[in-house]
C-alpha cells in the first residue's frame, strides 16, 4: 500500500510541475483545393482571408480573449510595462531643418503617442507647435506619414495614416496661418509628395480596389499632379495610365525644372524617365529603359544630374549626367563602385559617402567634382544617418547610434569638417554597462556570416542566458547597429540580443542580396539556424533559453526556422509575417515581392520550392513546436493579417505538447509605422513577458540573477 501511495504522490507531484495544455478555440475547416502543376493543395482556412466577414471578426475576438487571458497570468508583465514606460519617458528630438523663413524639428516629450512638429524663426527657445499628430485621433492611432513644403516654404502638404494603413490622406495648409486651404486628398498609397515649385505637387496612388481596401490586390500605380486650389477629381494623370507598373515614384530637381519618374514592377530595379517641366508638352525622355538595376536622383546643379545607381556597380556608385543627354551610356562616375556598399547623401554643397563595412558605418566627404576630402571621425563603432540638407546650409546634422548607445545628434560644419555635440538623450540607461561584440560564424554551405552580440559586461557563458536572436534577411535591407528602448529593457534583465547579417540583406551588396532570393531563399534560413547553433555551441545560451524574432520578411524567417527546426529554440516570435508563400502575391501589393520570392505559378520548380518552406504549409501534425506568440495588426495592408491567422490556425490544430501557441492581434493597427507609443509599450511588455515566462522564469531574471523559480 505504501508503494502504491508513493507512486501516486510522485505522479501527482510530477503532474503539478507540468504546464497545462491549452484548449484552443475551434477554427472551422472549410477546405478549398488549388491545383498547381497537377499538385492539389488544400487550404482549410481560406475563409480567414475575408477581413470583412463577421466570422473572421469573431475569430479575432476569440483568439485575443485567449491570448490576453494567458498574458495576464504572467506575474512580471506589469513590472516590464512599468520599466518600459519609465525608460521610454525621456525627451526625444529630431535634427532641425529649414523651410522658408522657419526652422522645423520634431519632438516627443517622452510618452506622447506621436512626435510633434515644432518651428521657430530665430530663437529656438521660443519654438511653437506647428503640427501635433496627437490631436488627429483620440487614441493616437492616426499618425503623420509625411510632410513636404513648397519650394518657397509658404505652403505645406502632409499625409496621415489612419489605423496604421498604407492608404493615406493628404492635407494642404498655409504655413503662416496654419490653416487648411482646400479639400483633403484621399486614396493615396506608397507615395511621396513632390512639389513643382509653389503651385502644386506630384503624388502616386492606385485605383481603389473593389471589396476590402485592406486586402485586395493593388498593382497598377499611377502618377498624378495636383494643382493647388483645384479638386482632386481634376488632378492630371502624368504616368502609369497605359503600361502597368506596381511602384511609381517621382523626384523634382531643386530648381523645379526637371521631373524624374521611377517606374518598377518589383521591389528591386526600376526604369528611369526625365521630363523638362520648363517646356510645355515636353516629351518623356528615357534615362534607363530596363529595370535590371536601381537608380535615383540625389542632387542637381543646373543641367547636371547626380544619380545613385547600381548599374555596373554591385555596391553602388554616384554618377553625373547632363539632362540634355541623360541616357545611362552617358553616365560618368563621381564616386565609383568600391569594395564596400555605398550610401550617399548631400548637403552644404558636398557629398557624404557612407560605406558599410561589416554592417558598421564609415563616412567620407566629397566635393561635387568627386574629390575625396577625407574621412569623418565618428564618435564610435556603430551606425550613422543624416549628413543631408540644402546646398546653402552651413550646418548639417547626423545621428550616431549602436545597440547599446541611444541616438546622439551632432552638428557638422562641412567647410571646416568639424563635429559638435548638438543633443544627447537624457535617458535612464548606462551604455558603458554593456558590450557589443561582432563575430563571424560559418553557415551550412561554408559562407561566413557576421553577427553582433550585445549583453551586460561580465556575462557568464553558462548556457542559461535568455537570448533573442533577431533577423530579417531579404529585400536588400541591411541591419546595422541601432539602439532600441525596448531592447534596452531586455538587456537590463541580463538578456542577450544577437543580430546576424543574413544573406538576402544588403550588407555586402547585390550579390549578398541575390544569394537569399527565390531558389536560394533557404540560404537565409540556414544562416539564421547557424547563428542559433553558434550561440548554443559557444555557451551564450541553450535551446531552453533561446527565442527567435523577426517581422514582415523576418516573420517569414521565424516561421520557416521554427517549422524546420522546432527543437532549436524555446520561443518563436513571428511578427506581421509573410507566411503563406503560395498566395502572398494575391494580396494588396504583394505581387511586387516576386523578385525576392518567386511565385507558385511561375514554374513547377518554383512552386515545389515555395511549398517546401512556406510556414503555413509545413506545420506537421504531432510535432511539438516552441512556445509561439504571433503578432499582427487588423489594419495591416502591407502583409495582410490572414498570413498570421492561417499560421496560428495550423499550429493550434497540429501542435503537440504544452508550449502555448497564441496570436496577439492589435486592433486599429497596421504593419508598424505610426503605431502609438502606448501600444508599442504594451506589445513589448507582452512579448518579453511571454518569452521569459516560457523560458521558465517566474520572477524577472534581473531579480534572481539568472536563477529560475518554477
Amino acid at each position: 500500500m505504501k508503494k502504491v501511495l508513493s507512486i501516486f504522490v510522485l505522479t501527482l507531484f510530477w503532474a503539478c510541475q507540468q504546464p497545462a495544455v491549452l484548449t484552443y478555440p475551434e477554427t472551422k475547416k472549410k477546405p478549398v483545393v488549388d491545383t498547381y502543376f497537377d499538385t492539389e493543395v488544400v487550404d482549410n482556412y481560406r475563409w480567414l482571408e475575408d477581413d470583412l466577414s463577421e466570422e473572421t471578426a469573431q475569430w479575432v475576438e476569440t483568439q485575443n480573449k485567449l491570448t490576453f487571458g494567458e498574458l495576464e497570468k504572467i506575474p512580471f508583465r506589469a513590472a516590464l510595462q512599468s520599466r518600459l514606460e519609465k525608460l521610454w519617458n525621456y525627451e526625444k528630438i529630431g535634427a532641425p531643418y529649414k523651410e522658408g523663413e522657419y526652422t522645423y524639428f520634431s519632438k516627443n516629450e517622452g510618452l506622447q503617442n506621436q512626435y510633434v512638429i515644432y518651428r521657430y524663426k530665430k530663437d529656438k527657445a521660443v519654438a511653437e507647435v506647428f503640427l501635433d499628430p496627437n490631436t488627429f485621433s483620440a487614441d493616437g492611432t492616426t499618425s503623420l506619414a509625411g510632410l513636404s513644403f513648397s519650394k518657397n516654404g509658404k505652403m505645406a502638404a502632409y499625409a496621415i495614416s489612419e489605423g496604421g494603413s498604407d492608404w493615406r490622406k493628404v492635407i494642404v495648409m498655409n504655413v503662416e496661418t496654419k490653416s487648411i486651404t482646400e479639400d483633403t486628398l484621399t486614396n493615396i498609397k506608397f507615395s511621396g509628395i513632390n512639389w513643382r515649385n509653389n503651385d502644386g505637387f506630384f503624388y502616386s496612388s492606385y485605383d481603389k480596389p473593389e471589396g476590402s481596401e485592406l486586402s485586395q490586390k493593388t498593382d497598377q500605380h499611377k502618377l498624378y499632379y495636383h494643382k493647388l486650389g483645384s479638386s482632386q477629381q481634376n488632378d492630371v494623370l502624368i504616368f502609369g495610365g497605359t503600361e502597368k507598373y506596381r511602384y511609381v515614384g517621382t523626384q523634382v530637381t531643386d530648381d523645379g525644372r526637371y521631373l524624374l519618374i521611377s517606374a518598377a514592377t518589383s521591389t528591386s530595379g526600376n526604369k528611369l524617365f526625365l521630363k523638362d517641366l520648363s517646356k510645355k508638352n515636353a516629351p518623356l525622355v528615357v534615362m534607363a529603359a530596363d529595370d535590371e538595376n536601381d537608380h535615383y536622383l540625389l542632387e542637381s546643379e543646373g543641367n547636371t544630374l547626380f544619380l545613385v545607381t547600381n548599374y555596373k556597380a554591385p555596391n553602388q556608385r554616384l554618377v553625373k549626367v547632363s539632362a540634355k543627354n541623360p541616357a545611362k551610356e552617358n553616365w560618368k562616375d563621381v564616386i565609383p563602385n568600391k569594395e564596400h556598399v555605398l550610401s550617399v547623401t548631400s548637403g552644404g554643397g558636398y557629398f557624404f559617402a557612407e560605406y558599410m563595412i561589416d554592417a558598421v558605418s564609415q563616412v567620407y566627404q566629397y566635393d561635387f567634382d568627386g574629390t575625396n576630402l577625407g574621412k569623418i571621425e565618428l564618435p564610435g563603432v556603430g551606425s550613422t544617418s543624416g549628413f543631408s540638407g540644402k546646398k546653402e546650409d552651413n550646418t548639417l546634422y547626423y545621428r550616431f547610434t549602436n545597440y547599446a548607445t541611444p541616438g546622439v545628434i551632432y552638428a557638422y560644419t562641412p567647410k571646416t569638417q568639424e563635429s559638435k555635440l548638438y543633443w544627447e538623450p537624457p535617458i535612464d540607461f548606462t551604455p558603458s554597462d554593456y558590450v557589443s561584440t561582432q563575430v563571424f560564424y560559418t553557415s551550412k554551405d561554408g559562407t561566413k556570416v557576421p553577427m553582433i552580440i550585445t549583453h551586460k559586461k561580465g556575462l557568464k557563458l553558462n548556457g542559461k542566458n535568455p537570448t533573442i536572436l533577431y533577423g530579417y534577411g531579404g529585400f536588400n535591407v541591411s541591419l546595422t547597429p541601432r539602439f532600441s528602448t525596448q531592447n534596452a529593457v531586455w538587456l537590463e534583465q541580463g538578456g542577450i540580443y544577437a543580430v546576424p547579417n543574413l544573406r538576402g540583406g544588403g550588407e555586402y551588396g547585390k550579390a549578398w542580396h541575390k544569394a537569399g532570393t527565390q531558389m536560394q531563399k533557404q540560404n537565409v534560413f540556414d544562416d539564421f539556424i547557424a547563428a542559433a547553433e553558434y550561440l548554443i555551441e559557444e555557451n551564450y545560451t541553450s535551446s531552453d533559453y533561446l527565442a527567435i524574432r523577426g517581422g514582415s520578411n523576418g516573420g517569414l524567417l521565424v516561421g520557416a526556422t521554427m517549422t524546420q527546426r522546432p527543437e532549436l529554440m524555446k520561443v518563436a516570435l513571428p511578427a506581421v509575417g509573410v507566411l503563406d508563400m503560395l498566395r502572398y502575391h494575391t494580396f494588396t501589393a504583394g505581387a511586387g515581392w516576386a523578385y525576392d520570392y518567386g511565385t507558385a505559378e511561375g514554374s513547377k520548380e518554383m512552386f515545389d520550392y515555395l511549398k517546401g518552406y512556406s510556414p503555413v504549409h509545413n506545420v506537421t501534425p504531432g510535432v511539438a513546436y516552441p512556445a509561439t506568440l504571433i503578432t499582427t495588426g487588423d489594419h495591416d495592408d502591407r502583409v495582410v493579417p490572414a498570413h498570421s491567422f492561417k499560421f496560428a490556425a495550423e499550429l493550434q490544430d497540429k501542435h503537440q505538447g504544452s508550449n502555448p501557441v497564441l496570436i496577439r492581434i492589435e486592433t486599429n493597427a497596421g504593419h508598424g509605422a505610426g503605431t502609438p507609443v502606448s501600444k508599442r509599450i504594451e506589445q513589448a511588455a507582452d512579448i518579453f513577458g511571454f518569452t521569459l515566462y516560457n523560458m521558465g522564469f517566474r520572477v524577472l531574471p534581473e531579480k534572481t540573477q539568472g536563477k529560475i523559480k518554477g
